[in-house]
């Protein structure tokens, strides 16, 4: 190659660079689809629904959510990951679908050839809470009522693969139970059946202002620390600490987005994320805006793949 040619090439790779970069400075030019992979109510919409709404805001153009809900939240991930590259298409979803499912059977996606992480935007509070027909205050009590009553208490799930059902096999795993898992399609229909004592276990964050109407109890938070507001509940790994179980709900990108794109997008999540009225909205629906890179959400992703790939293992655990 010529020394012409390959100052020629410098120039073009350059004019490419600044062309992505101004194209950027553009987008969004139209309105921006955001798929959430499970349905309204549960707390993968409840987290990102209001970041879309402040974007929309900031940015000029309408982020509409789409709920593509099923398989465990596997239908809306590979509803985005086979998406146009164009920058008018994300899609949320929480950790298990992209970490747990792959695990437990083969999936339409590969969540680190299909996808492009883009932002982890928010960290979820589950719980382990019961209703109040069952005559138990504490988890070692709800251990010992089970026992007692083997094939009375049941445990609504947001589906089959999720870290909601994480949280009921380690339960039977940890203290021989023999919890019966009950998989629903979502956090918000496991939540009507649960309320209604259709099923008497439940951990998703969205019961927790049901806690505070009565009409369940808290037991633990499923989480690295106490929940501000239920600060004398434990900590499920303070009662069991081989519960080691953490929600994060990242957006991504289909595999091939312009990174300027991206890059974007990140930078005002993380604006959103940083604002107090966020948070304090969040943490009412047992959720906590997180601030992260790209790369930092790449990084959990690959983490948490290899180690609830290594529980699902342990349990034994295949899904159809």
């Amino acid at each position: 190659m010529t020394r012409r040619a390959l100052f020629n090439g410098v120039l073009a790779l350059a004019a490419i660079a600044a062309a992505g970069a101004a194209d950027a400075q553009a987008w969004p030019t139209k309105p921006v689809r955001v798929i959430v992979n499970y349905a309204p109510g549960g707390s993968t919409d409840n987290a990102t629904r209001p970041f879309m709404e402040k974007l929309s805001i900031a940015l000029g153009q309408q982020f509409i959510i789409e709920n593509k809900s099923g398989a465990a939240g596997a239908i809306g991930v590979e509803a985005g990951a086979k998406s146009a590259p164009d920058g008018y298409t994300f899609f949320a979803t929480p950790v298990a679908t992209v970490t747990i499912l792959p695990n437990a059977r083969k999936t339409a996606y590969d969540p680190f050839k299909d996808m492009q992480p883009v932002a982890l935007f928010a960290d979820s509070t589950l719980v382990f809470a019961v209703h109040p027909s069952i005559p138990a205050n504490t988890v070692k009590e709800f251990v010992e009522y089970t026992k007692k009553n083997p094939g009375k208490v049941s445990f609504g799930s947001s589906g089959l693969g999720t870290l909601t059902q994480m949280v009921c096999e380690t339960m039977n795993k940890a203290t021989g139970t023999d919890i019966l898992h009950v998989p629903y399609r979502g956090g918000s229909e496991s939540l009507a059946d649960f309320l209604a004592g259709n099923v008497q276990a439940f951990s998703e964050g969205n019961v927790l202002p049901h806690v505070k109407a009565g009409k369940a109890k808290l037991l633990a938070v499923v989480d690295s620390e106490r929940h501000p507001d239920f600060p004398d509940v434990p900590t499920m790994k303070e009662v069991y600490p081989e519960y080691d179980i953490l929600n994060w709900f990242g957006m991504f990108a289909p595999a091939g987005t312009p990174e300027a794109i991206v890059i974007k997008m990140n930078e005002e999540i993380n604006k959103v994320a940083r604002m107090p009225e966020i948070k304090e909205h969040l943490v009412k629906l047992a959720l906590k805006p997180r601030v992260s890179t790209p790369n930092e959400l790449g990084e959990v992703l690959k983490k948490d793949y290899e180690r609830y790939g290594q529980l699902v293992r342990d349990l034994k655990l295949t899904l159809q």
